[in-house]
């Protein structure tokens, strides 16, 4: 039986770009300033945990974006990535501290190893995949004690600080929380002597149960305990016939030519991660639900996660207890385009779910409900739950 007392749900800000549809600039949409903005409050005032920015040379500066959005929001979280090998541990430590404190304690860092060996080379990040997860350790060895208030002298085979320290602590006591995801065994050892959150993508239910375990297991050889979180997407609509029929417009407008070419790409990377993803899918649509409900269309043409929950809202909210059920308490969804979708999820499925945060930012005092247009401009709509008809 889990553990687990209540889920905490956080969105994405889709910095690397958004649409209708995916692998196509057919109803694509700017992914501006203004249009982030949008999507950061909708997840603020729809009461999302938080929101994760992606990292990469696909992306936005995590960071920058951050920086720009918190002062626009009061409590979402901004789940931030931190690389090893491309920044200084005490840096890292002094720009995070910094935006705990300006964001009001609302940071959590994503510590980020890197998985595409040609991307990694362009930023400069040369090492191999055993010799970029020894170095991660020694950023965390010197990164976690700067954040507690330490000071810290460190020599290893990678990173060497002498006296490093920070003047200014982070809000939050001790520091922000650290998520981490690596499925091969050199990233599963880091993440469990280090993180508090392991993240996974979204695999069916019984390969997630089989990581989750071999992740205790490593974490119990060092005394720890360590919590889980799974990033995926989700199609919800009203029945699970809309539901479906979403999903494959979604891919409607993808080619076979650009599924081959996304797949050669994610060919080169030494992610286990990303070649798990693949492995669901093998490149062919002829397959694409996986497990019930689980459908890895997503990830014909996006890299990381490529999975999303299919379904009518009450067996989107039944596949996340599954979820919850085997131990993680933590969801990162996204869904397209990220506006709409982020309303969709908060109010079809939010009800059904038993949340560790609340769900409503605004007060109500003004309009009491229940809510929706008033009917012949003299009589509220009637209340219906959700799951009646």
């Amino acid at each position: 039986m889990s553990s687990v007392q209540g889920l905490n749900v956080l969105w994405f800000i889709p910095t690397h770009g958004d649409g209708h549809y995916i692998g196509t600039t057919t109803g694509g949409r700017a992914t501006d300033l203004a249009y982030l903005k949008q999507i950061a409050q909708a997840a603020d005032s729809l009461g999302y945990y938080g929101v994760l920015l992606p990292t990469g040379k696909s992306c936005e500066d995590s960071w920058i974006v951050a920086s720009a959005l918190a002062p626009l929001t009061e409590r979402l979280r901004y789940l931030v990535a931190v690389r090893p090998g491309l920044l200084s541990p005490t840096v890292a430590a002094r720009m995070t501290s910094t935006l705990d404190r300006l964001s009001g304690g609302r940071l959590l860092i994503n510590v980020v190893t890197g998985g595409d060996p040609v991307e990694n080379r362009g930023d400069g990040l040369l090492l191999s995949h055993a010799d970029r997860y020894a170095l991660t350790k020694e950023f965390l060895d010197i990164y976690i004690p700067l954040l507690e208030g330490k000071t810290v002298t460190y020599k290893g085979q990678h990173l060497e600080v002498e006296d490093g320290r920070i003047l200014y602590l982070p809000q939050q006591n001790p520091r922000p929380q650290l998520y981490f995801g690596g499925s091969s065994d050199a990233g599963i050892d880091v993440a469990v002597q280090t993180v508090d959150k392991y993240l996974t993508w979204a695999e069916p239910p019984q390969q997630v149960a089989e990581k989750i375990n071999m992740v205790k297991r490593a974490a119990a050889k060092y005394g720890r305990k360590i919590s889980f979180g799974i990033r995926l997407h989700v199609i919800v609509r009203e029945t699970s016939e809309e539901a479906w029929k979403a999903a494959d417009k979604l891919i409607s407008h993808l080619d076979d030519n650009t599924i081959a070419a996304a797949q050669g790409v994610f060919k080169r990377m030494e992610s286990v991660g990303q070649q798990r993803m693949a492995a669901l899918h093998g490149g062919k649509r002829d397959k694409l639900e996986v497990s019930p409900n689980l459908w890895a269309g997503v990830g014909l043409v996006r890299g990381g996660a490529g999975t999303a929950l299919v379904g009518d809202p009450k067996t989107v909210a039944q596949r996340i207890n599954e979820y919850a059920d085997l131990g993680i308490d933590s969801f990162i969804f996204s869904g397209y385009p990220h506006l709409e979708e982020a309303y969709r999820f908060a109010e079809l499925v939010f009800p059904l779910l038993r949340l560790a945060h609340p769900t409503k930012l605004s007060s109500t005092n003004a309009n009491m409900g229940p809510f929706g247009e008033t009917i012949a401009n003299i009589a509220r709509p009637s209340e219906l739950k959700v799951g009646q008809s």
